[in-house]
């Protein structure tokens, strides 16, 4: 039975897309049949950061009304052969997705894959509940400021009251934390709030945090996904991030400010 992963989040620009597509890809590598849905109806960008923009043909509101299949929608990726990607529309309206239609794509989906991701927009609009309400797993990304968390404790009562399973009195959607953009020496200079301040507001599970990195920005333009680039930081961020989710007991990196060797010291590295 294929497990399903909503990655969300109340805020915009915080890294729900650069998170889905590194996860999923993470997961394909590990071996695990995964399939990524883009549910930013009406702008679409999972398919840009995925580096497939170019193959795309159909699209999810397709399938839903019925205009092409799902095998004629799905997109195999080009590095993994585990990992598919289903583009969202950017010529149709939010109000095109249905309660109903996603279900059944989902459902068919689960007869084949492992792991579904869906990609969610920001906010509650139609695109987000959808993303949500099936979701057996969610993954909250926020960044560590005080409007971010505040928008993304509002997704948590949305998750724990408006989901499948809170309807069908089911066992709760399981909840993980994000944390994105992070920086040590910010949070020491009262710019930021710390993993703990973030912890203290949400009561969720830490799965992991990614540092500010150029990684991630470089990553997104050459359409490939950060978790592929194993030399930065924010690569084996998420690398550790999936190893968690997947159960593996890893140590959190990235949350304390890396000392300063003599070597650096000496010849001015900051």
């Amino acid at each position: 039975m294929a497990r399903i992963i909503v990655v969300t989040s109340g805020k915009g620009g915080v890294g729900k897309t650069t998170s889905s597509a590194a996860i999923s890809m993470g997961l394909a590598l590990r071996g695990h049949k995964t399939v990524v849905i883009d549910f930013d109806v009406g702008l679409r960008n999972l398919d840009l950061i995925m580096g497939c923009e170019r193959r795309v043909v159909y699209d999810l509101v397709n399938v839903i009304n019925g205009e092409a299949t799902l095998n004629q929608a799905l997109i195999k990726d080009k590095r993994c052969s585990e990992l598919f990607i289903l583009p969202a529309s950017q010529t149709r309206d939010k109000d095109a997705l249905s309660i109903e239609g996603v279900g059944k794509i989902l459902e068919d989906l689960a007869k084949d894959f492992e792991y579904i991701v869906c990609d969610s927009p920001a906010g509650i609009e139609r695109g987000a509940t959808m993303a949500m309400y099936f979701a057996d797993d969610a993954i909250v990304v926020t960044n560590p400021e005080v409007s971010s968390v505040r928008d993304s404790d509002r997704m948590l009562g949305i998750l724990a009251s408006k989901s499948r399973r809170a309807e069908t009195a089911e066992e709760p959607i399981r909840e993980y934390l994000l944390l994105t953009r992070y920086n040590p020496e910010r949070v020491e200079q009262g710019e930021m709030l710390s993993v703990e301040d973030v912890q203290e507001i949400l009561s969720l599970q830490l799965l992991g945090v990614v540092p500010e990195s150029k990684a991630i920005l470089n990553a997104s333009n050459s359409g490939t996904p950060v978790i592929l680039d194993t030399d930065s930081d924010a690569g084996q961020a998420y690398s550790d991030i999936v190893a968690r989710y997947l159960g593996e007991d890893k140590p959190q990196r990235f949350i304390v400010k890396e000392k300063q060797g003599l070597f650096k010291k000496l010849f001015g590295g900051k």
